[in-house]
C-alpha cells in the first residue's frame, strides 16, 4: 500500500515515485568512492527534491535507483549506505540532475558508526518505530517458532515516504522488538508495497517444508503480485525467478495481497484491493491463481480507495462467522483515512456479508490504518492478533519527527461481540502488555465528580508513557468524560454526550498542530447506552489510544504536546458521575 487518494493520482505517484524515467536533457554525475568504511553517510534535508540515484558495486549494480532528498543548503539528518563488504574497493553512485559542486556531493561521507538521537522528543517508547527512516503498513505478519515476525513498509533513505522495501522485525513477546537487516528491496519490477507472509507447511510451493513465504506488490509501470520465499526463519529472502504470478488486468489499483491456507477447500486464498472493491484469489501452490469472487459495490464506504484486506474468521457463542477488514484512502468517518469491516460468511469462493449498518470501523479515532493480523499463530493460542499503523495519510509525513516517521499501533486483540442492536468487532491490547507495567502506580479513591475534578502529578518523574484505568458511572449525568492536561494549557479531551449518543477525541489544543491544516481535529464515534463506560487508554508520548468497555469502541490519535500530559480533568455537566476504579500506571 502506499498512499493513494484518487486512482489517477495513484497512477501518478507510481511513477513519479517508482518508475521515473531519464529526461534526455537531465545531467547525470558519476562519483567514485574508494571504501574505507562501513557506511557511505548521505546528507538528507526533507523539504529538497528528490534526486535519482544508482549505485554501482564491485560485484553488481543495484537493481532500481533510489529517489533520495539530498541535502541542499542543509542538513536534517544522515541516512545510510551499508559498504562493509566493499573495504578497499570502488563504489559508484551515479546521481541525476546533481551539479558537480552541490551541497550534497561536498557532504557525503565515511564512516564505521551510524548515530542519531534514538530517544528523539516524540519517538515512543513502548510502540514500535523504525529504526530511522520512514515507515507505513505493516506487512507480512507471521508467527514462526517462537518469533513474531513483523515486516512493514519502510523507507531507509529518509523520514518521508518512498523507496519501499520491507524493514523486518522479530519478537518473542509482541512487546520488545529486534531490528533486523531489510527483509525485501526494490528491483526490476518495481517498489515493494504491501502485502502478507505464510509458512508453507505441506511444502506447496515447492521451496521447502516450513518455507516462509511473502506475498507482496511489485509497483511498477503497472502493480502486480509477487513472491520470495526463505528457509532459514526469515532472515534472507529469495525472491521466485518467474515473478510475477498475478499480472495486472489493466487496473491502477492493484495491491496488497493478503494469503490464508483454506482447509476445508484445501487451497490458499488471497484477498486483493483491486479498486473500490476486494477480489479473491484461489491457488494450489501460490504460484498459479485463479479468480475466485469479487465484492465491494454497493456495500461500505467508498470516500477513496479500497486497500490492505484480510479475511479471518473469529468465533462468536460456538459459530463461525468471517470478518474482512478493509482500509480506505480518503473516506474515513474522521477524516483521510481508516479501516471499516464486514461480518458475514465464507464458502471458500465468495464472502458474503450479514445485513449490518456498513460502514463499520475497527477504530473511530484517526490514527489507526491499514492494520492487518498475524498468520500461523498456534491453534493453542488461538488468538487473533492486530496491529495498524499509527498515523494518516492527512498529515503522515508532515508531523514533527525527525529521525523517524510514524509509530504502529499496539497489538490488539480482535473478538466478535454484540453493542446491543448487533454484531461488532472488538479490539484490545494484547495480555502482553500487561507485562509492561512497572512499579510506579497511583491509585486515588473513588470520586463523585459535579462540574470539575482533577488528579494532578498522575506519576512521579512521569515520562509520558503510562496507562490510565477507570470506569465512568453516569447516573443523571448527559455529558461527561475527562481530559489529560499539562501546564502550557495543552490538553487531548474525551468527551462522553448521551443526548447526541457520541464520543469525541479532541486535539485542537494538543500542543504542535500547525504543521498540517487538517491534523487539529475532534474526532467522533458512536456512543453505546451502557450503564458503565469502562476505560483504558495508553499514553506513549505523542499518542493516545482509548478503549472502552474492552474494546467496543476504539479511538486512537497521535498528538504532540510541548511537555507531558501529567494531569487529569474529570468534568461533567447537567448531572453528576461516579469514577471508580482509577489506577495510572507507568509503562516501561
Amino acid at each position: 500500500m502506499k498512499n493513494t487518494i484518487y486512482p489517477l493520482l495513484a497512477l501518478l505517484l507510481i511513477f513519479s515515485a517508482g518508475c521515473k524515467t531519464k529526461d534526455s536533457s537531465t545531467k547525470t554525475l558519476k562519483k567514485d568512492f574508494n571504501i574505507e568504511a562501513a557506511y557511505l553517510l548521505l546528507p538528507i534535508q526533507d523539504e529538497s527534491p528528490e534526486v535519482k540515484v544508482s549505485v554501482t558495486y564491485p560485484d553488481s549494480i543495484s537493481e532500481s535507483p533510489y529517489f533520495i532528498r539530498l541535502a541542499q543548503d542543509s542538513i536534517d539528518y544522515w541516512v545510510k549506505l551499508d559498504v562493509k563488504n566493499y573495504k578497499g574497493k570502488t563504489v559508484s553512485l551515479e546521481f541525476e540532475g546533481l551539479e558537480k559542486n552541490s551541497f550534497a556531493l561536498k557532504n557525503i561521507k565515511q564512516s564505521d558508526s551510524f548515530d542519531f538521537e534514538y530517544q528523539e522528543k516524540y519517538r515512543p517508547a513502548y510502540h514500535f518505530t523504525p529504526e530511522y527512516g520512514w515507515m507505513n503498513d505493516p506487512n507480512g505478519m507471521v508467527y514462526l517458532d517462537g518469533e513474531y515476525h513483523l515486516f512493514y513498509q519502510y523507507n531507509p533513505y529518509g523520514a518521508v515516504w518512498g523507496n519501499m522495501h520491507w524493514g523486518h522485525a522479530v519478537s518473542t513477546d509482541l512487546t520488545s522488538w529486534t531490528y533486523l537487516p531489510v527483509a525485501i528491496a526494490p528491483d526490476s519490477l518495481g517498489a515493494i508495497f504491501s502485502g502478507s507472509a505464510v509458512i508453507d507447511k505441506n511444502n506447496t510451493a515447492g521451496f521447502g517444508k516450513d518455507a516462509m513465504i511473502a506475498i507482496y506488490t511489485s509497483a511498477g509501470k503497472v502493480q502486480t503480485q509477487s513472491i520470495a520465499y526463505s528457509t532459514d526463519k526469515g532472515r534472507t529472502f529469495t525472491k521466485y525467478d518467474k515473478n510475477p504470478v498475478i499480472a495486472n488486468p489493466d487496473i491502477p489499483d492493484f495491491r496488497d495481497p493478503k494469503v490464508f491456507w483454506h482447509k476445508e477447500t484445501n487451497q490458499w486464498v488471497m484477498a486483493l484491493a483491486t479498486k473500490q472493491t476486494i477480489t479473491f484469489y484461489g491457488s494450489p501452490n501460490l504460484k498459479e491463481w485463479t479468480k475466485l469472487s469479487e465484492i465491494g459495490e454497493g456495500i461500505g464506504g467508498h470516500g477513496g480507495v479500497w486497500e490492505c484486506p484480510d479475511l479471518f474468521p473469529l468465533t462468536y457463542q460456538g459459530k463461525t462467522k468471517w470478518v474482512l477488514l478493509v482500509s480506505i484512502n480518503p473516506g474515513g468517518p474522521n477524516g483521510g483515512s481508516a479501516t471499516q469491516y464486514f461480518i458475514g460468511d465464507f464458502d471458500g469462493k465468495t464472502f458474503k456479508p450479514d445485513a449490518l449498518p456498513y460502514p463499520l470501523w475497527i477504530d473511530y479515532g484517526r490514527d489507526n490504518y491499514a492494520g492487518v493480523t498475524w498468520s500461523n499463530i498456534p491453534e493453542a493460542d488461538g488468538r487473533r492478533i492486530f496491529i495498524g499503523w499509527m498515523s494518516n495519510w492527512d498529515y503522515a509525513n508532515q508531523v514533527p519527527s525527525k529521525y523517524f516517521r510514524s509509530a504502529n499501533t499496539v497489538p490488539r486483540e480482535l473478538k466478535l461481540a454484540s453493542n446491543g442492536n448487533h454484531m461488532i468487532v472488538t479490539s484490545y491490547p494484547v495480555k502482553e502488555m500487561n507485562a509492561l507495567k512497572n512499579d510506579k502506580i497511583n491509585s486515588p479513591e473513588d470520586v463523585t465528580v459535579e462540574n470539575e475534578y482533577r488528579i494532578e502529578n498522575l506519576l512521579d518523574g512521569n515520562e509520558g508513557t503510562y496507562e490510565i484505568e477507570l470506569t465512568l458511572t453516569p447516573n443523571a449525568a448527559e455529558i461527561f468524560g475527562f481530559s489529560l492536561e499539562n501546564t502550557k494549557n495543552e490538553k487531548v479531551e474525551v468527551k462522553f454526550d448521551k443526548q447526541v449518543k457520541q464520543i469525541t477525541m479532541d486535539r485542537r489544543s494538543s500542543g504542535l498542530t500547525a504543521f498540517k491544516d487538517n491534523f487539529a481535529s475532534e474526532m467522533k464515534a458512536p456512543l453505546t447506552d451502557r450503564k458503565d463506560y469502562r476505560i483504558r487508554l495508553l499514553v506513549d508520548k505523542a499518542s493516545a489510544e482509548l478503549f472502552v468497555n474492552e474494546g467496543e469502541t476504539v479511538m486512537t490519535s497521535i498528538f504532540f504536546p510541548t511537555e507531558n500530559m501529567n494531569s487529569l480533568k474529570l468534568f461533567t455537566s447537567k448531572g453528576e458521575i461516579k469514577v471508580s476504579g482509577i489506577k495510572i500506571s507507568g509503562i516501561n
